[in-house]
């Protein structure tokens, strides 16, 4: 024989059914459907107040657990996604910790599941891994002032049309953003002056790190610019990272990604309202927004000015006793013997040495950076030839200089 089947909440309508039929009294019909005289009075309050609506099955999960949020508390994290809304939940919640160290915070975990019901999280397009490369070119920053990246974030259009060249100068060791200057264009007399103004308020950095694009870098012998003659007659090291490789500066791109998302999308109506923008993300980058890679501290936790100090002059360019001095002339040329070699013009008016390597062969010298080999037999320079190995740059047999 087939088995009769019927659901709870059928067996509650029965038993309203057969109650409001009168046929038995209350003990006997709670008898009948095997409940207590308990569970029929609660059926009976259901019904009479929801009408059929009361008697369907209800969740069991309790009410209220100890482990549950307070409404204040997810008020406070809606409001803290609403003033950062690119912070994730690890960087929100040492924000509410710093605003309010009284109140106990949920896990990072529990705060994404807020921001989820809440609709605050838009999921991101998951991207195939690059693989990591086993050689990097670039020397790793041990402390503040080791290495500074610098760089263009890609221009872009204000409302107004006026275009926009972000400059930034970040620190690599502390990731304090040193500067971030909307600019009108890429040229030298428009970089300099910042450069300056950074080196006066923070000091001289050890490495200059960037791309091998123009204002930073040229097609000349050694890739010097002029900004990076400069730099070497200031004692810093002009390093750039291989072409094509910005994951080897990924720290200052990572900082460009989030400048793009927090200040340029959409852009402002013009170049000065632009400006306000980049003043006031590098004060939330800098003392506000905490860092994974950092333990969770902001930047300025860390980041200290350098105790080498911008100077007044510049100081001549010395080389080691032994050397032979050559002053390059306007046309950047050096007189050697009876004849002239081309070297750079952008260190016509500047000093190279020359040390003797070999019998007619000299390894050419701007101050510590090392340009090219002399061949006085064929009188030409050759470029140096660095290759990344082990983490620094190196050319030959040339020992790592320090600035």
């Amino acid at each position: 024989m087939r088995w009769k089947q019927s659901c709870a909440h059928e067996q509650r309508f029965r038993f309203v059914e057969d109650w409001k039929q009168n046929e038995w009294n209350f003990a006997e019909l709670c008898d009948r459907y095997e409940v207590s005289r308990k569970t029929g009075y609660k059926w009976l309050e259901r019904y009479q107040a929801e009408g059929l609506e009361g008697l369907r099955e209800r969740s069991r999960a309790p009410l209220w657990h100890p482990n549950q949020v307070v409404l204040e508390v997810e008020e406070a994290v809606v409001w803290a996604r609403d003033l950062h809304p690119h912070w994730g939940p690890e960087k929100l919640k040492v924000f509410l910790a710093r605003e309010a160290p009284e109140v106990i915070w949920p896990a990072a975990s529990t705060i994404g599941v807020i921001l989820a019901r809440e609709g605050l999280v838009v999921p991101r397009k998951r991207r195939r891994p690059a693989v990591a490369s086993a050689v990097v070119g670039v020397v790793e920053a041990r402390g503040p002032n080791a290495v500074w990246s610098v760089d263009f974030k890609g221009w872009f259009r204000c409302e107004c049309g006026t275009r926009c060249d972000p400059l930034t100068i970040s620190d690599g060791f502390s990731r304090f953003v040193l500067r971030c200057q909307a600019l009108r264009g890429e040229k030298t007399a428009l970089v300099r002056p910042l450069f300056q103004a950074s080196f006066q308020e923070h000091g001289l950095p050890d490495r200059m790190r960037s791309d091998n694009g123009p204002p930073f870098a040229a097609t000349g012998l050694g890739g010097l610019s002029e900004l990076a003659v400069w730099w070497i007659k200031l004692g810093i090291y002009p390093e750039r990272i291989p072409p094509g490789r910005p994951g080897h500066n990924g720290r200052h791109e990572r900082m460009h990604r989030v400048l793009k998302e927090e200040t340029a999308q959409p852009p402002a109506a013009d170049l000065r309202a632009q400006q306000e923008r980049f003043d006031r993300f590098r004060r939330e980058y800098n003392y506000e927004r905490p860092h994974e890679a950092l333990g969770m501290k902001v930047p300025a936790d860390l980041y200290v000015p350098s105790p080498r100090v911008y100077p007044s002059r510049l100081p001549e360019v010395e080389y080691p006793a032994g050397y032979e001095v050559r002053r390059v002339g306007r046309c950047g040329t050096m007189r050697w013997a009876s004849g002239k070699v081309f070297v750079s013009k952008v260190l016509a008016g500047e000093t190279v040495g020359l040390e003797a390597v070999a019998d007619g062969c000299w390894r050419l010298w701007f101050s510590f950076y090392e340009l090219g080999e002399f061949d006085e037999r064929q009188m030409v320079i050759r470029s140096v030839r660095r290759k990344p190995i082990g983490g620094r740059c190196v050319s030959g047999q040339q020992p790592e200089v320090q600035p």
